[in-house]
């Protein structure tokens, strides 16, 4: 076994062939490229067990051409700090030394590599700092293949034969982040802002962009001025990607000389691909025929009435082909998607497939309703999820599959409303909430039904758990219910007013249904 003193270089044979080697700390650098940037987590625990056991593995080491001092190769360098520092502290021969295993230089883009290879096996870098060293060696490769630009394609099997596996989509990701967001909020992606949030960030990014172009409000260049302008008001460790989308959907609503309400459904539809015209809604009612709800994408399915069907379905003075809404969650309930399939092949069609996808197609009011209480569910969660949706609360209605009356409530719309709204559009929304809440029986059903299907933070479990009728009116803004007639019912526009009967219809038969056959709605 080789020794090797503070400044002494290895024998030419140690450097071409891997070796193990007994070297002072003193001569062991930390690699000036780690692609951790801030303190290791577990530094103290590491700390404590090399203090009491000493280190359990040699470092893995290596030496760049023409100097005399090493670095470490492929992770380690929290351990080698650790320690220098035990050195310093107790002065104990036990860390003036280390075993190590020496790796000859192959090239920087390689040992960068190594490290960020080691450090995210243990799981320790955050998504920045792994997008950080990616990007750092693509411009690594570059330079030394004399590239002008690598391809991403290259760049993901270049990472690939170097034992770090990432999709194509991924290093985009990555790329968005380093490239457009770290000089925007830095603070908030050094404290851990993840992919999930990253990813979300983009797609509001690309959604607003186009809204913007749309609604005619200046060029990209304005865009991103306004878009930087808001990321670094709102950057820091806790970074809320929610309220930062309402300070977006607030500044395009001022420019636009439109509501929030009608910016935030534009750009619910944005984000699935499609073009949504909001209805306007005017002091006297009237919605504009230009604006009417949305534009299919596909051909809705129409559907022959069931014998014996009940043909007294709430008529709003304008059919439409009936077919259950093209909405999705994201994240699944038991047997939901399964059970609701099957339901809406007798309460027309419903797909639970697409992931946040927008209401693509309109129930026919004026045909028959299902008359069994699955398809009866079916189409109280479709008409509940609609309605939502186009008054900016969809994320709220999750589907209820052989229970209630087919949908939940998650929880009261975001308190954050009440900053960016104004009282005319935040009262409407606040009475839909209502109205959802009512037809759902949310104050009213059982609560070991309701309660774990909630979201542990949600203010409306807590209400519920609590049974805190005032911290549920403080999540939501309740009016006079005298007012519910001039606030909501006089201003909404014909698809919502349409939707609201129905659904109260659809709650009525349920309802009745289940006191006809003696089935208890709630289980």
């Amino acid at each position: 076994m080789a020794s090797q003193g503070a400044k002494g270089g290895p024998a030419k044979a140690a450097i071409e062939d891997p070796a193990a080697m007994l070297l002072d700390v003193s001569c062991i650098k930390p690699y000036e490229r780690n692609p951790r940037h801030g303190e290791n987590p577990e530094y103290d625990r590491i700390k404590a067990s090399i203090r009491a056991n000493g280190l359990d593995q040699p470092l893995v080491i290596t030496q760049r051409p023409g100097t005399t001092d090493y670095i470490v190769h492929s992770g380690g360098n929290t351990r080698l700090l650790i320690l220098k520092e035990l050195y310093e502290e107790a002065g104990d021969d036990r860390f003036s030394h280390v075993q190590c295993l020496f790796k000859p230089w192959n090239r920087e883009s390689d040992i960068l590599l190594a490290h960020l290879r080691e450090n995210d096996l243990r799981g320790s870098l955050s998504f920045i700092e792994k997008a950080r060293a990616v990007f750092d060696i693509k411009q690594l490769l570059e330079t030394e293949l004399g590239i002008e630009a690598l391809s991403q394609r290259r760049l993901e099997m270049a990472l690939h034969a170097g034992g770090y596996a990432l999709s194509q989509g991924l290093i985009s990701r990555m790329g968005y982040a380093v490239k457009r967001l770290l000089p925007l909020i830095p603070r908030a992606l050094n404290a851990g802002l993840g992919r999930p949030q990253v990813q979300r960030l983009r797609a509001l990014d690309d959604a607003a962009l186009q809204l913007w172009q749309r609604h005619g409000l200046g060029d990209e260049a304005a865009y991103d001025e306004v878009f930087a302008t808001l990321c670094r008001r709102y950057d820091g460790p806790d970074w809320d990607v929610g309220q930062f989308q309402g300070a977006i959907e607030a500044e395009i609503a001022e420019l636009a000389e439109v509501s929030v309400n009608r910016v935030r459904v534009e750009l619910d539809a944005q984000f699935a691909g499609e073009v949504m015209a909001i209805p306007v809604f005017e002091d006297d009612g009237a919605t504009r025929e230009s604006e009417d709800v949305s534009i299919p994408t596909e051909k809705p399915r129409t559907h022959s009435p069931s014998p014996g069907a009940d043909l007294n379905a709430v008529d709003c003075g304008t059919p439409r082909e009936e077919s259950e809404q093209n909405v999705a969650h994201d994240r699944s309930t038991k047997g939901d998607r399964e059970s609701f399939s099957e339901a809406t092949d007798l309460a027309e069609e419903a797909s639970l497939e697409a992931p946040d996808s927008p209401v693509e197609q309109i129930l026919t009011t004026g045909q028959s309703a299902p008359s069994d209480l699955k398809s009866l569910r079916a189409r109280a969660w479709t008409l509940a999820s609609r309605l939502a949706q186009r008054n900016g609360i969809g994320e709220l209605v999750e589907p209820l599959s052989g229970n209630g009356l087919g949908f939940i409530l998650r929880d009261v719309p975001d308190p954050a409303l009440a900053d960016q709204l104004d009282d005319e559009t935040l009262s409407q929304i606040s009475m839909v909430w209502w109205h959802l809440a009512a037809c759902a029986e949310m104050t009213v059903a059982p609560l070991a039904s309701v309660v774990p299907m909630l979201p542990a933070e949600s203010v409306l479990r807590r209400a519920l758990e609590q049974q805190d009728a005032g911290l549920l009116f403080s999540g939501v803004w309740t009016l006079d219910p005298g007012n519910t007639g001039y606030r909501l019912w006089r201003r909404v526009g014909e698809p919502d007013w349409c939707d609201l009967l129905n659904l109260m219809d659809t709650y009525r038969r349920i309802s009745h249904l289940a006191d006809e056959t003696e089935t208890r709605l709630w289980e």
